[in-house]
């Protein structure tokens, strides 16, 4: 049977379809590499990323460059510098792979450059500035020896004493001789303050001296003396003995023996029981409690040659305040204090960390309200110290509940006014001796 002249057109006319079709296809395999690449020098010109670096520097030495019997490795995905936290990635990729002008004699300008060239004119420029960052990258962070200069020796001592922490150490002290029943005797008083200072300088250094590797590991301590080398250990351990024993000196035959005793005694409670506990155990945080308690209580005995006790009491202040002190501090360092291999609360055991911060908190009250009971002060200081022990007991419970930065942050902040605070008050509500009731 004969088809139509209407079915013959459409055969006809589907078959040029299909002619056409078949040949745009093959134009658009053929062309399509060619575009590829076109399209990725004109529209990806202004951000070079580091994955398109390993795709042209593979097609670079497997392809055009055949002579190369050395087989290319991929470079792994390069780790972020910690001094380039504040930069974005699209920044960071550009200044790192940012490509060079080609240079005039590459190409000579009486004819076109076809696809190849251009490609490898382009991965090598990029090779080559990759390598020439790399160079200063690495010469950047290569190992320099540091040289001790002078003047820069009073600031390097006081950073290896640690010297705001020294500084608290001795108010604590001048507190706790002004606290104390008697009167004030001026001589005792710079002694017992310079005796402790220098105490506090020596078993920090030592402190620093035993913790370099561990420090190396912590962004909060990275900085110190010893771990930059910025002094040698032997000038270090120099430095502390050459304040240990002075300081000793003068509490023991300028202050009186009990003093001196207590100032040797937390030399080594400081640095042969708590530095090496605090990576043993979570125990480490009371005797660093008890630490931070001895000083008051050896400027009680600075002025009264004995345990009274008002001395255990102003001991026990001290005692109790460090714990939501330096447990809101140590939740925020939590990341650091495990890099560097130290065994915290805040990271071992967090719901006792909390707990126990809260726990004293609320001591802090109790001792406040047994001030005038002992003597030490009229019942006037637990009156109005009760606003200040209600609003860190608040904070010290937001802690326990929120269990986030934010409420350890404010306690901790709180906690650097309250004991200073505190102490004010006492001073300012102290029994006087003619108002002491007679024996």
């Amino acid at each position: 049977m004969a088809a139509s002249p209407h079915a013959l057109s459409s055969r006809l006319l589907t078959g040029w379809v299909g002619g056409c079709v078949c040949y745009l296809e093959g134009r658009a395999i053929q062309e399509s590499p060619h575009k590829f690449i076109h399209l990725f020098r004109n529209v990806n010109k202004q951000w070079i990323t580091f994955q398109h670096f390993n795709f042209l520097k593979r097609m670079y030495v497997t392809q055009l460059n055949r002579s190369l019997n050395q087989q290319v490795k991929p470079k792994p995905e390069p780790v972020a510098s910690p001094f380039l936290e504040k930069t974005s990635s699209g920044e960071t990729k550009l200044e790192l792979y940012e490509k060079k002008p080609l240079s005039s004699p590459s190409l000579p300008l009486s004819r076109k450059p076809n696809e190849k060239e251009l490609m490898e004119l382009e991965s090598a420029s990029i090779i080559e500035g990759s390598v020439d960052v790399g160079k200063e990258t690495k010469a950047e962070k290569q190992w320099k020896e540091m040289k001790l200069q002078v003047a820069d020796l009073p600031g390097i001592l006081a950073r290896l004493s640690k010297i705001k922490l020294t500084a608290l150490v001795v108010s604590t002290t001048a507190a706790g001789f002004a606290l104390a029943p008697g009167p004030f005797d001026w001589p005792c008083f710079l002694l017992a303050s310079v005796g402790t200072g220098l105490a506090s300088c020596a078993a920090n250094s030592i402190n620093q001296f035993f913790e370099v590797p561990f420090d190396s590991n912590m962004n909060r301590t990275k900085n110190r003396p010893l771990v930059r080398g910025q002094i040698s250990p032997l000038l270090a351990v120099s430095f502390a003995t050459c304040c240990a024993v002075p300081g000793v000196a003068l509490l023991t035959w300028g202050v009186n023996p009990l003093t001196g005793a207590l100032g040797v005694f937390n030399i080594f409670l400081y640095t042969c029981c708590y530095t090496p506990l605090k990576r043993i155990s979570i125990a480490n945080t009371w005797v660093g409690a008890v630490v931070g308690a001895i000083p008051p209580v050896m400027g009680w005995t600075a002025a009264t040659g004995s345990l009274d006790p008002g001395a255990f009491l102003l001991g026990g202040i001290l005692y109790s305040w460090q714990f939501p002190h330096f447990n809101a501090l140590s939740w925020g360092l939590r990341e650091d204090y495990s890099r560097g291999g130290y065994c915290m609360m805040s990271v071992t055991h967090p719901a006792l960390c909390r707990r126990v911060a809260l726990r004293h908190c609320l001591a802090l009250g109790a001792l406040s309200a047994a001030a005038p009971v002992l003597d030490v002060t009229t019942w006037t200081f637990p009156v109005i110290a009760l606003p200040l022990n209600l609003y860190i007991s608040y904070l010290g419970f937001r802690f326990y509940a929120d269990a986030d930065r934010a409420s350890s942050r404010r306690l901790f902040f709180c906690s650097l006014w309250h004991l200073p605070l505190l102490l004010l008050l006492m001073l300012t509500c102290k029994l006087r001796p003619e108002r002491a009731p007679a024996s």
